[in-house]
């Protein structure tokens, strides 16, 4: 049984990029490795374009092998299903981030950031250039900040 867990995690750990579980880590880790942050805010029991850009971008082996060697990620997540509620001290983070970074709370809301959280750029909604498009943007905008 064990090594059937062992098997699993292992194939589908392309797909599991490491998603950082604050503000301040993700800063201290873009600052070490000299990246950009990629900030996402979700609704992810609720918002539709939200499940689709996770599903359609940020599941996809091409976004988690440019992730891993480009971008610090931090997800600020206001899922609204009772049983999906997010511990307070969790929830209060995500509601300071939303505070600074989307007043307007629009979802999905992606923000790409330097180390000291200046925004360089922003999408609103599952980006219209599509996935591929998307990707590569990010891509470009992480290897400029990096020369």
């Amino acid at each position: 049984m064990n090594n059937i867990v062992l098997i699993l995690a292992w194939a589908c750990a392309p797909f599991f990029t490491n998603w950082q579980p604050d503000f301040e880590t993700a800063k201290k880790l873009a600052r070490e490795k000299n990246q950009l942050i990629l900030l996402n805010f979700s609704g992810s029991d609720w918002c539709g374009p939200c499940i689709r850009l996770k599903k359609e971008v940020f599941e996809t082996e091409t976004f988690n092998t440019m992730a891993d060697n480009s971008l610090v990620l931090l997800n600020a997540d206001f899922p609204r299903n009772k049983k999906n509620q997010l511990p307070k001290p969790k929830q209060q983070h995500n509601d300071a981030l939303a505070e600074k970074y989307n007043p307007q709370g629009k979802f999905p809301y992606t923000l790409v950031l330097d180390a000291d959280g200046k925004t360089i750029r922003a999408w609103e909604g599952f980006p219209s250039q599509g996935a591929e498009a998307f990707i590569a943007e990010l891509k470009t905008l992480s290897d400029a900040h990096r020369h």
